[in-house]
């Protein structure tokens, strides 16, 4: 696929993102939910190397390229490795899945009720880089946990901020203001967001579109208008901490999103599976994230 066309498999795709981009102080755990404890490795090269192993058998099951997963999210080793001989975004991109890499390097501390994201210096060397190894677009988070509108107005900005920097990379940049699910005010803060997301596409040139990555509002169909901007490619929804059959539950009351999960799509996955028990565990995860993700 060449660049016009992962837009328009993005775009119009029947299926979901999937979200392999575990890093830095979450991999451990992904490995243990995987059935790796933190006795089977020394060192972070240890440790990514066996996070590796994981993806490669996730993006080499038969099931991950029947064309219901139409994009995937990478953390940047797993960009620089190799699956099926290939380098990774083309093997995705043969199989067709479209890539995406994350690139923000975590979180702030807390103000305001919000996490920003920490400063990202190098991000266009990162993004030109991922552009020659085939990469379609980018994702980066930060997380809201109140209904601060300081806080709030702060994360979304600096997200569209960022996303200027990727646009001008040649990337088309996922903007990620997570909302925590179990905050309490939710529903007033969602909204106080949308409004702050409107603004930021609003001001957008004419001839770009961002992405947006959203908890799965508290509201059903409140992010609904988002997905009919001009300015928006896809609206994708992360599972926040929700189980894969209450995830979709849920997405499936918001028309207009569809899943980019990781918890969701992986948490019944083991290292100690045969294939057959991977690929099937895998198939049916898929194919109930694809259904709630139908459009």
């Amino acid at each position: 696929m060449n660049f016009e066309q992962m837009r328009d498999r993005i775009a119009t795709g029947q299926g979901f993102i999937a979200a392999l981009d575990q890093s830095g102080g979450s991999t451990p755990k992904a490995l243990r939910g995987y059935g790796v404890e933190e006795n089977a490795w020394n060192g972070d090269e240890e440790m990514f190397a066996l996070i590796h192993e994981m993806r490669q058998r996730i993006i080499e099951s038969p099931c991950f390229g029947n064309g219901k997963v139409i994009g995937a999210i990478l953390f940047e080793k797993t960009m620089d490795g190799q699956s099926g001989g290939k380098s990774v975004p083309a093997r995705l991109a043969e199989r067709g899945i479209v890539p995406f890499l994350k690139v923000d390097k975590g979180l702030e501390d807390e103000r305001d009720g919000a996490q920003l994201m920490k400063p990202n210096p190098e991000l266009e060397t990162l993004c030109n880089r991922a552009r020659e190894l085939g990469v379609f677009g980018t994702k980066m988070r930060s997380v809201i946990k109140s209904a601060n509108a300081n806080g709030i107005k702060a994360a979304v900005r600096q997200q569209f901020a960022e996303g200027a920097r990727i646009l001008s990379c040649g990337l088309v940049p996922i903007l990620e203001p997570e909302y925590d699910i179990i905050a309490t005010d939710r529903a007033e803060g969602e909204k106080i967001m949308l409004a702050a997301i409107e603004e930021g596409l609003d001001a957008l040139p004419e001839d770009q579109q961002v992405m947006l990555k959203l908890s799965i509002p508290k509201e059903a169909g409140l992010y609904a208008k988002l997905a009919d901007h001009p300015r928006v490619l896809r609206v994708v929804a992360l599972s926040g901490g929700y189980s894969t059959d209450e995830a979709c539950a849920e997405l499936a009351k918001n028309p207009g999103m569809i899943a980019s999960f990781s918890r969701g799509l992986l948490q019944d996955l083991r290292a100690t599976q045969s294939d057959e028990e991977f690929d099937s565990t895998l198939s049916s995860a898929i194919d109930q994230i694809s259904a709630a993700s139908a459009t």
